[in-house]
């Protein structure tokens, strides 16, 4: 069958391939989407973006079971296929964060926008913090920022803000920073970029938001763990190091501490009397 599949167009072997992956689709999909309707989705996405027929099968697959277990549909919306040279990645839009915070059950209302530059806005952080967000109707000038706020369950608010040149700064470190919706959709990346780093902070208890920053091919390098944030960091006990030894190389001190180390501990004992 496989051999069969590859004398097709990438086109029309893909297509069956995915109608046969609909069972293993239904094992990871959360229960407010059929596998019916996710397979159709995945097969209008690549009758738009017809590059990602011609992606290795291994990285469609991958990316389209990491969709199946989020729950987010690869539509352009919530989620995006991204051929990338030879492979398919996966970009998870704002509004697919925004929908797994939701899930969480924790927040009431959540809201990420872009601000101009006629935009009126103010904000503040501490003990009288507002944010206040007026954008202008007619002209309202070049993007100068981006924030989310978030309204939780138990009546508090929070929210976080971005200068343009530190969203920029995000941008210039992803590895998708120069192709697909960075290019297209440039705005909706900069709410995304506002929300993840707003999400540290957010008491969302959903592995999900987590899971789907993991998989996210958007992610700049230096892109900080929620799961750990508020936990302190355990750390390994280092070794024992010698007492430093005037006029000896590093090297010295090494074979030193060695030495030390393997000598009997009747000796060790010995030489503390003398």
């Amino acid at each position: 069958m496989a051999n069969e599949i590859e004398k097709k167009k990438p086109e029309e072997g893909i297509r069956e391939l995915i109608l046969r992956m609909k069972e293993q689709f239904a094992l990871a999909l959360p229960k407010h989407i059929t596998p019916d309707r996710f397979t159709r989705v995945v097969l209008t996405t690549i009758n738009k973006n017809p590059k990602l027929a011609s992606c290795t099968k291994e990285s469609l697959l991958a990316c389209l079971m990491d969709c199946s277990a989020l729950g987010l549909e690869p539509d352009g919306r919530k989620a995006h296929l991204i051929p990338y040279g030879n492979a398919c990645t996966l970009i998870v839009d704002y509004k697919g964060l925004v929908d797994l915070a939701r899930r969480s059950g924790e927040i009431s209302d959540i809201h990420a926008d872009v601000v101009c530059a006629n935009d009126a806005f103010e904000y503040s952080f501490g003990s009288e913090g507002k944010l206040i967000h007026k954008p202008n109707l007619t002209d309202r000038g070049e993007v100068v920022a981006a924030y989310s706020f978030a309204k939780l369950k138990d009546g508090s608010s929070s929210y976080e803000v971005m200068n343009k040149a530190e969203i920029e700064a995000i941008r210039a470190r992803s590895k998708a920073g120069n192709a697909g919706p960075w290019k297209t959709d440039w705005n909706e990346m900069a709410k995304k970029t506002v929300f993840r780093r707003h999400a540290k902070w957010l008491p969302v208890a959903s592995d999900k938001i987590q899971e789907a920053l993991d998989k996210d091919f958007d992610g700049p390098g230096d892109l900080l763990d929620t799961s750990k944030v508020g936990k302190p960091e355990v750390r390994e006990p280092k070794a024992i190091e010698a007492a430093p030894v005037d006029g000896l190389t590093e090297e010295e001190k090494r074979q030193a501490l060695e030495a030390e180390n393997k000598r009997p501990k009747k000796e060790l004992e010995a030489g503390s009397e003398g």
